[in-house]
C-alpha cells in the first residue's frame, strides 16, 4: 500500500517536473519574441544613423550615438506634440476618474430612483452608436472641433470602466458603512471623498492606467477632429514620421546632405518611439499592485 502511494508521488512528482520544464521553455520563447522588437528599438535610437540605415543593428547599439534623441528635442513639432499630449492625458485621464466614480457610486446604491432605468441607458451604448458622421456632426455644433476639448471630452464616461467601478464598490463597501455613518451625521458628499475613494484606491489605478494609455496613444481622434497643427498630439507626429515618412529630403541637391538626413531620419523614427513610450514604462509600474485586484474584482463579482 505504502509502495503504492510512494510511487503514485514519483509520478506525479515527474510529471509536475515534465509540466514546469515545458511551461519555462514555452514561456522563455514567448518572452524572448515580446522582448526582442523592444530591445532592437532602444538599440537602434541609441545608434548611428548609418548604422541604422545599413542594417548593422541587430542586438546591440553600433557606433553609440544619440543624434536621434537630439533630432527629437530639437524639432519644434515634436516638442509641442509631446506638451499637448501630457496635457491631453492629464486632463483627460482626471476627466475619465471623475465621471466613472462619480457615476458607479451613484448606481451602486440600490435606492437611487431609476437606477435600473440609467443603467440600461448605459449598457445600451455599449452596443449602439450614432456612427461617426452623426459623432462628427455633433461636435461642430458644440463648437468643440478644432479645440482641446475635442481630445478629451468624447467618451469621456467609459461605459465599461463605469461597470468595473460599480461592481467594486458594491463588492467592497457594505451598505451597513454607510448606513452607520449617516447615523454620525455623514454626508454622501462627505461619505463618497472620505469612505469610497480611499477604499477604491485598487480600482482608481486600473481606471487612470486604462484611460491614460488610451489618451495617450490617441489619434484617430485628432485626425478627425483637429486641424491646426499647434494642437497636434505626438502620435500624430509620429504617425506622419512613420508613416507617411514626411521627412523633407527630396529638396536636397547635394548626395551626401541627402544620404545623411536620410540616416538621421532612420534613426528618428526609432528614437521617437522610445520617447513616446517611455512616460507609460515609467507609470505602470507603480500601480501594478493594483491591476490586477482591480480588474479581477471588478470582472468576476456582480
Amino acid at each position: 500500500m505504502n509502495h503504492t502511494v510512494n510511487q503514485g508521488r514519483t509520478r506525479s512528482t515527474a510529471s509536475d517536473k515534465v509540466y514546469y520544464t515545458v511551461s519555462g521553455i514555452l514561456l522563455t520563447f514567448i518572452l524572448i519574441a515580446v522582448s526582442y522588437p523592444l530591445i532592437f528599438i532602444l538599440s537602434a535610437s541609441l545608434s548611428s544613423g548609418d548604422a541604422v540605415s545599413s542594417g548593422k543593428v541587430m542586438l546591440w547599439p553600433v557606433d553609440l550615438s544619440l543624434e536621434g534623441y537630439l533630432a527629437v528635442f530639437k524639432n519644434k513639432d515634436i516638442g509641442g506634440a509631446y506638451l499637448n499630449t501630457l496635457f491631453y492625458t492629464v486632463v483627460g485621464t482626471f476627466i475619465n476618474v471623475t465621471l466613472v466614480m462619480t457615476c458607479a457610486y451613484a448606481l451602486s446604491r440600490p435606492k437611487v430612483m431609476g437606477r435600473n432605468f440609467f443603467m440600461f441607458l448605459f449598457t445600451f451604448t455599449m452596443f449602439f452608436s450614432g456612427g461617426l458622421i452623426p459623432f462628427y456632426i455633433l461636435l461642430k455644433d458644440l463648437s468643440v472641433l478644432n479645440t482641446i476639448w475635442a481630445m478629451v471630452l468624447p467618451g469621456a464616461l467609459s461605459i465599461y470602466n463605469m461597470i468595473i467601478a460599480r461592481t467594486f464598490i458594491q463588492s467592497t463597501l457594505p451598505g451597513e458603512l454607510l448606513e452607520a455613518s449617516k447615523m454620525d451625521g455623514c454626508s454622501d458628499f462627505r461619505f463618497f471623498f472620505s469612505f469610497v475613494l480611499p477604499l477604491s484606491k485598487a480600482v482608481i489605478a486600473v481606471i487612470a492606467l486604462f484611460s491614460a494609455v488610451g489618451h495617450w496613444n490617441a489619434y484617430f481622434s485628432a485626425l478627425m477632429f483637429l486641424n491646426d497643427r499647434e494642437l497636434y498630439p505626438l502620435q500624430i507626429i509620429l504617425r506622419e514620421i512613420l508613416i507617411m515618412n514626411q521627412v523633407d529630403i527630396s529638396m536636397l541637391i547635394d548626395p551626401e546632405l541627402q544620404l545623411a538626413k536620410a540616416n538621421t531620419a532612420a534613426v528618428l523614427k526609432y528614437s521617437l518611439i522610445v520617447v513616446a513610450t517611455v512616460p507609460i514604462l515609467c507609470v505602470y509600474p507603480f500601480i501594478q499592485r493594483y491591476f490586477v485586484k482591480g480588474v479581477m474584482i471588478g470582472s468576476l463579482k456582480g
